[in-house]
Formats: C-alpha cells, structure tokens, sequence
C-alpha cells in the first residue's frame, strides 16, 4: 500500500466531501454525518458525473444529477438508476493529515 496526502482534516466539515486527484484518479473525500471518513471514485457509474457535488448522509453520496446514491463503505448503489458500485479505497487519518492509497481499491 502506496498512501499520499488528498487533502487536510480541517478541509472537509462533517456530511460533506471534495473532490480531489491523486495519481490521476478523481476521489471524493467524504466525511460522514457522524464524522467518520471514507475515500471513493468520484465518477458516477451511471451518468459519468462528479460524486463530490452530491450530498453525503447516512453512509451514503447521492449523485446529483440522477438520484443514485453509494455506500461510502461498499461503494454499492443503494438506489437507481446506477447498478454498478463505485471504487472505494483505503484512507487512514494522521497528524491532521486524511491519506489515501490509490494503487489497489478495497472492492
């Protein structure tokens, strides 16, 4: 496992995300209502739109354009019209810091 810094603790307030790229690969940096953090695709399987402008609640990002919303944990659809799970990858807090590994995805 390969980790980089996407982004700082303080960017990213709870039920809310950023986008960011490491190594070319767009992330949503998503913090949950109840705080906990998870890193995802940022790319709809549906409609091929940003993630990071939807909103997180729940466990969960709803895409913006079309209503699909993602387990921040599987990376699963819960809801339609998206059947395809997005990619989910390890992240892991230090010293104020949010890391992410990009080179091997967790589903």
């Amino acid at each position: 496992m390969t980790f980089q810094v996407a982004c700082q603790e303080a960017d990213v307030d709870p039920a809310d995300v950023m986008q960011v790229t490491l190594d070319g690969v767009d992330l949503a940096i998503a913090r949950d209502s109840d705080g906990s953090w998870h890193a995802i695709s940022d790319l709809c399987t549906h409609g091929n739109v940003s993630l990071s402008d939807g909103d997180v609640e729940d466990g969960g990002i709803e895409c913006w354009k079309h209503g699909s919303v993602f387990d921040l944990r599987t990376g699963k659809p819960r809801q339609l019209p998206a059947i395809q799970p997005v990619s989910v990858y390890a992240l892991k807090l230090e010293n104020g810091s949010v890391w992410v590994d990009v080179d091997s995805p967790l589903n």
